[in-house]
């Protein structure tokens, strides 16, 4: 008689042979043992990749406070931010997670992406973080959201991807697109700081928490992030086209992209059209499907954005729709976005 049934490891099947019948619990515990630790260093590795160079920003303005997180995109002292935190001033204070203190001017911004760009001028050399693609992720990818709040530098959360390509309004009521929605916490202070995926990149810059939503966070992709930095590193602001759609990616089955002729498996859903936009004068409907505009595929809200450059302002603009399963066409012409 065993003392408890944990004491025995083998028993016999019905053939004979002996089967296994190990202590279950025992072997689970070191499972998620062996899971967790895998999950540890995963978290840890994209920290030590990206932590250095996420700093804390102070803008510079009389009789206004406010802190916030920028992250070091170019060893030369380029920094990325949210507008909302650099509000528009001219200088900043930077504070670097060593503790070294430096002054960046404010190249540009951008309110309809929640961006704006600073420049350390003669910083020496600066730690610089690398932008992945942020298209390549999908629902359910383990992300870190890092920032330096408060004071209280590399402050790391983690949780996962659990959306893309979302819609918000913004401060003012501007509509930002392309958005990353994560439940890895944003505390006070760390929006402009990274998000970081599993391979220690960049794929967004955390901008928002829904008030009184309970693990709602979002990000700023990283491919819209690039062409914004390009745009304000080159012109100081961006120029962009605006035909009154609010979009979200959405994945196309394989049934209709094949009926349709399609090779992506997703586009961007029309989720909302503005009245008196170009897209109502062209016909566009919530539930359309936008799969190319002009020459360009439209798979994410980015390559959208990217489509409606400076060079579209005026200029008719074909689109190809997905509506109820079915491909059709449309032409509208964006106009400048001004408010």
């Amino acid at each position: 008689m065993f003392d408890s049934p944990l004491e025995f490891t083998t028993s016999f099947v019905a053939d004979g042979h002996p089967a296994d019948i190990s202590a279950g619990p025992t072997d689970a515990h070191a499972r998620d043992g062996e899971a967790l630790d895998a999950y540890s260093r995963v978290v840890t590795a994209a920290v030590e990749a990206v932590a250095p160079s996420v700093v804390r920003v102070h803008p510079q303005l009389k009789g206004r406070g406010g802190v916030g997180s920028g992250v070091i995109v170019s060893p030369d002292g380029l920094i990325l931010t949210n507008s909302h935190v650099a509000q528009g001033a001219p200088t900043h204070e930077i504070v670097t997670p060593d503790g070294r203190r430096l002054i960046a001017r404010l190249l540009g911004g951008d309110p309809f992406t929640d961006l704006a760009l600073l420049r350390v001028d003669d910083p020496g050399a600066l730690p610089a973080a690398r932008l992945g693609d942020s298209q390549a992720l999908t629902r359910g990818r383990l992300v870190v959201a890092i920032g330096n709040p408060l004071g209280f530098e590399a402050t790391v959360t983690a949780g996962v991807v659990s959306a893309l390509g979302r819609s918000l309004r913004g401060q003012g009521g501007r509509l930002i697109e392309d958005l990353i929605q994560t439940d890895a916490a944003l505390n006070p202070g760390n929006s402009g700081g990274a998000l970081v995926s599993s391979a220690g990149e960049v794929v967004g810059i955390n901008t928002a928490v829904i008030a009184g939503a309970q693990g709602i966070c979002f990000a700023v992709a990283s491919n819209t992030a690039a062409f914004v930095l390009g745009e304000l590193l080159g012109h100081g602001r961006v120029r962009r086209g605006w035909i009154g759609v609010a979009v979200q990616r959405a994945a196309i089955p394989r049934r209709q992209a094949l009926a349709a002729g399609l090779t992506q498996d997703s586009g961007v859903l029309v989720t909302g059209v503005e009245a008196g936009s170009p897209a109502a004068a062209a016909g566009l409907a919530e539930g359309d499907v936008l799969v190319a505009a002009g020459e360009r595929r439209v798979a994410g809200a980015d390559d959208l954005i990217r489509a409606l450059d400076w060079r579209s302002l005026e200029t008719p603009l074909p689109l190809a729709l997905l509506r109820r399963g079915r491909l059709e066409h449309a032409v509208l012409t964006p106009r400048e976005r001004t408010a």
